[in-house]
Order: C-alpha cells, then sequence, then structure tokens
C-alpha cells in the first residue's frame, strides 16, 4: 500500500524542482550545440516561470512546461552560433544549484509532515 503526503509547499518545491530541472536540460543542450553552425542559446526567464507555476498551483492546475525563447545579446560567430560555453557553465552550477536547494527543501517539508504524524503518539 502506497501513502502519497502533499502539502501546499511540497508542490510548490516540486514545481521549483521541475523548473529548475528543465533549465538545466536547456542549458545541456546549448553545450552539446555548441559547434553547431546556426544555433541560437535558448533559455527561460526562471523567475516568470516560477510566479506563474506557484500561480497555478494555487489555482489547481497542473504543471505546464516553461515557456523557452532565444536568448537575446549574444554575441554570435560568423557560422551564426552564439552559445558561449562560459556563459553556459555558469547557468548550469546555477540550475544545480537551485535543484539541490529544492530538494534539502522537500526534505525538511517531509520530515515536518512525518514529526506531525508522529507528535500524538
Amino acid at each position: 500500500m502506497s501513502m502519497e503526503i502533499e502539502t501546499r509547499l511540497s508542490d510548490q518545491i516540486a514545481r521549483y524542482l521541475d523548473l529548475a530541472s528543465a533549465e538545466a536540460k536547456l542549458t545541456a543542450a546549448n553545450m552539446a550545440n555548441v559547434d553547431t553552425p546556426g544555433y541560437r542559446t535558448v533559455g527561460m526567464d526562471f523567475k516568470a516561470e516560477m510566479r506563474e507555476a506557484l500561480d497555478d498551483a494555487d489555482r489547481g492546475r497542473g504543471a505546464r512546461k516553461a515557456r523557452v525563447s532565444d536568448v537575446d545579446g549574444l554575441i554570435a560567430r560568423p557560422d551564426g552560433n552564439n552559445v558561449s560555453i562560459d556563459r553556459e557553465s555558469l547557468h548550469l552550477a546555477e540550475a544545480q544549484l537551485k535543484f539541490k536547494t529544492g530538494v534539502a527543501l522537500l526534505r525538511q517539508e517531509y520530515q515536518r509532515v512525518m514529526d506531525a504524524i508522529h507528535a500524538d503518539k
């Protein structure tokens, strides 16, 4: 028998983790295409996507895919590719930190719930 425990906060953290994971995947795709002629760097506005994800959660709507768009203001090489490995490495480190933070917060939330369950014993 499986028991599923979900709180408002755990749902919000799960959405945060989904976005952090999506951001890491976008960054990895950018890095993988560093030598692809004409490739344009893509990204997402993490803060805006998180606000919308929290709004969706509050309204009881399911999770949706994050909006992805070309990143403006990057210098393109003669072949049209504008991926900067330095920029992408920084973004990957940030996405990993966000994910680790989310996991730690989720652990704390589940520990809080378990403590509440066992408080009456």
